[in-house]
């Protein structure tokens, strides 16, 4: 398995050579302040189970770097997830930020649990332990989680309450809340709706028409995606889940979908199609969507990869040797870093909000949300053209460029 925080600092290391950081910004050992994050967090929360006996977690919260605003990023709970996972997250927040325009730099946080395995009540004790354990190291002006992979809304409002404990009450200490605690209209939708959106970008400029659309990943990113396409009458003919699969030519319900799944807790099964022999990655469609997790497009199966766009909803999707492969293919690749920023652009949207006290319709989030999205893939897409160089090449370009030029006005006294 590809190690997720090489291909990270490897790519980074790439754009540096590229942007000729060493000669332009002698002596400053840019590269080693990109590499390195400010600090990094490790600590075991033990948990009281309610059959009895305890159980211990590892827990990490990375604070990457902060030269463009406060750190921001979310917290993910999955059984896979260790310190290397967590670091490049945490780098690949920060770039995030930094090519949208939006005020922050980046984190990540992470416990190595699978949530489904316990209560609501144990799960609510680790988040709280979690949180009580960050009181110093997050605030709505120093650090701001938010929701990731297998947390939520819920998990959000907890942090928030414990939080309250500790430091005088600000609802902009985490975004991704419910509604009731001042979370944001659209936030829960907006990294999908922001897969989507730089995916209808991609697809005029390919020239692409009665398109086809595969999705991976069936979790917040991915349904939500899935369900966009579905309302603007795309075909979404496959997709697939960490349970199974399934297909239809002329197209799936999506919305039939999201509640089988949410009835029986995955779409294996799902009546709407036939169920999906082999892995989606090589399904034939014109698009496809990984909305899943790091590394599922690899050296060993971009060659079978029948679509001629991908758009990554997932953070780190694409190993840098399926990269090539797909490079050399002609297959076009809307970078993680681009596509999946819907998220943390709707969480700024949110903590502003927070701070105003003044609270937008859902509309104007998505305005907002879309203006940002287009303006970004553009200066990508403008950065390709002039440099000769992929999206992904050219996203990183862009967002190094405006870090790098923070860091140096910023100095190191």
């Amino acid at each position: 398995m590809a190690n997720v925080l090489e291909n990270a600092i490897s790519l980074v290391q790439k754009t540096a050579d590229i942007l000729n950081f060493n000669k332009r910004f002698q002596g400053q050992e840019i590269m080693e302040r990109l590499r390195i994050p400010d600090k990094v967090i490790m600590f075991r929360a033990s948990v009281q189970l309610d059959r009895g006996g305890l159980k211990v977690f590892n827990c990490y919260r990375i604070q990457h770097s902060d030269v463009l605003g406060c750190y921001k990023g979310g917290i993910r709970f999955h059984p896979d997830v260790d310190l290397d996972e967590v670091k490049a997250l945490a780098l690949w927040m920060t770039l995030k930020t930094a090519l949208v325009g939006i005020p922050y730099g980046g984190a990540k946080g992470g416990i190595t649990v699978d949530p489904k395995t316990l209560s609501i009540t144990e799960l609510e004790r680790l988040v709280r332990k979690y949180t009580s354990r960050l009181v110093n190291d997050i605030g709505p002006n120093i650090d701001i989680p938010a929701p990731d992979m297998g947390t939520g809304a819920r998990e959000m409002a907890w942090i928030y309450d414990e939080y309250r404990k500790y430091r005088d009450v600000a609802r902009g200490v985490v975004t991704g809340k419910p509604i009731a605690l001042g979370g944001s209209l659209g936030r829960k939708e907006a990294t999908g709706r922001g897969v989507v959106c730089t995916m209808l970008e991609a697809v005029k400029d390919l020239g692409l028409k009665n398109y086809t659309v595969g999705v991976q990943g069936f979790g917040n990113v991915g349904s939500h995606a899935a369900l966009d396409c579905f309302e603007r009458g795309l075909k979404v003919v496959a997709i697939q889940d960490i349970t199974g699969g399934a297909c239809n030519p002329e197209g799936l319900n999506v919305p039939e979908m999201v509640k089988y799944r949410d009835q029986t807790g995955g779409i294996e099964g799902f009546p709407g199609g036939k169920p999906l022999a082999d892995n989606i990655v090589s399904y034939p469609c014109d698009v496809f969507l990984p909305c899943a997790k790091e590394n599922t497009i690899t050296e060993e199966n971009a060659a079978n990869v029948k679509a001629k766009l991908i758009v990554e909803g997932a953070n780190g999707p694409t190993t840098p040797e399926a990269d090539k492969i797909l490079e050399s293919r002609k297959v076009v690749v809307v970078p993680d870093i681009l596509a999946n920023a819907g998220g943390v652009i709707v969480s700024y949207f949110e903590w502003v909000q927070n701070r105003e006290g003044f609270y937008w319709e859902e509309e104007d989030v998505n305005t907002r949300l879309f203006n940002r999205l287009r303006k970004a893939y553009a200066s990508v897409k403008e950065m390709a053209v002039a440099k000769k160089v992929s999206l992904r090449q050219a996203a990183y370009c862009i967002a190094l460029e405006k870090i790098v030029q923070a860091m140096i006005a910023r100095g190191v006294q």
